[in-house]
């Protein structure tokens, strides 16, 4: 590989190409955040400002792109450049909480795989699995209603053919 492995990073199994008039990427930065509800306070502060970043300009960025996303769990891939600029990529809610919200359910069973909170029809999963399936490694939606699935047994929740 020569100097084309220096445009692109590898991130989630997903291409991100670079801008080439920045500067070299310094860091990848993940983060789960509320969607429009980001403040420059831990965890957004200790997550950044050790990198020197403009914690107010993230702020505002995020909180605006995220504005329509309100109380939801929303993260955030944040490429961060030797010269100090940094750009990010919104991702959709965590599988777990999408399960959550299509059930009605605040949090997970404590003693997963003894104890069944819910159920979850393979429709459902369908659904999450859809709406997910940019963010997951796959491509394929049954494998992704696996994912879904898995996720949806470590919670305590039955699946239902």
């Amino acid at each position: 590989m020569g100097d084309e492995s220096r445009n692109f990073t590898l991130v989630s199994s997903r291409l991100f190409f670079k801008k080439t008039n920045m500067a070299t990427l310094k860091t990848v930065v993940k983060i789960n955040l509320k969607g429009g509800e980001a403040t420059p306070a831990p965890p957004v502060g200790t997550a950044l400002g050790q990198h020197g970043i403009a914690l107010m300009d993230f702020v505002k960025q995020y909180n605006d792109r995220t504005k329509d996303m309100k109380g939801e769990v929303v993260p955030a891939v944040i490429n961060i450049y030797e010269d100090r600029s940094f750009d990010f990529v919104i991702k959709k809610a965590p599988v777990s909480d999408m399960i959550k919200k299509e059930l009605g359910l605040e949090k997970g069973s404590g003693t997963a795989g003894r104890e069944v909170i819910k159920t979850l029809t393979r429709k459902q999963a369908e659904e999450i699995a859809t709406n997910k399936m940019d963010d997951l490694n796959t491509d394929q939606l049954d494998q992704a209603v696996k994912i879904v699935e898995g996720t949806a047994k470590s919670m305590g929740v039955k699946i239902e053919n």
